[in-house]
């Protein structure tokens, strides 16, 4: 568990020092990206074998029906995510796509996983977008909403969606995690 927490500190320390140190992260240069990404790394690396390997101590018992709302909150995080990346028609449609993406996904684990490691877990990176939100609001607040391009290109973030979708599906299925109701 100690592994897990300290890999969710070391990836909220890592997000959040361009927005509360800018001026130490800008004096560090382009070297300071590649020491921000490889801390990223890092933090993912420890979050992934801190969460399997802690002891399964369960909270709360999440009734069956849950991996079905679970499923579709997923292909809602997906597509939020990928407007990120459109400049179709939904481009500029939501502020924060990526952050949102990571909520709707952190609550979608909520409602699927009862146990302490998951809530740390889940709810950790839940707090940490929602943190993230408000210093990027705070130190930008005003944004301005990109001029929205062709439809067709929303077509692609849907498609996109449903790949992605299925190969995360297929990479838990692969670490014995299956997604998909009995």
């Amino acid at each position: 568990m100690t592994l897990l927490i300290l890999g969710l500190i070391l990836w909220i320390v890592a997000h959040y020092f361009k927005r509360l140190a800018p001026d130490l992260r800008a004096s560090m240069g382009n070297p300071g990206k590649g020491v921000v990404a490889l801390l990223i790394v890092v933090s993912v690396l420890a979050m992934i074998f801190g969460y399997k390997w802690a002891p399964f101590i369960p909270v709360w018992f999440p009734p069956a029906f849950m991996v079905h709302i679970n499923n579709l909150l997923m292909l809602v995080a997906f597509f939020v995510y990928g407007m990120s990346a459109t400049t179709g028609r939904l481009r500029g449609k939501m502020r924060h796509p990526q952050l949102t993406a990571v909520k709707i996904w952190a609550v979608a684990h909520l409602l699927v996983n009862g146990d302490l490691a998951s809530i740390i877990l889940f709810g950790g990176l839940l707090a940490w977008a929602i943190g993230s939100v408000i210093l990027i609001n705070r130190a930008e607040p005003d944004w301005k909403r990109p001029k929205p391009g062709d439809a067709k290109k929303d077509i692609l973030v849907v498609v996109i969606t449903l790949v992605m979708f299925g190969v995360v599906a297929g990479i838990h299925i692969w670490a014995g995690v299956w997604p998909f109701p009995g």
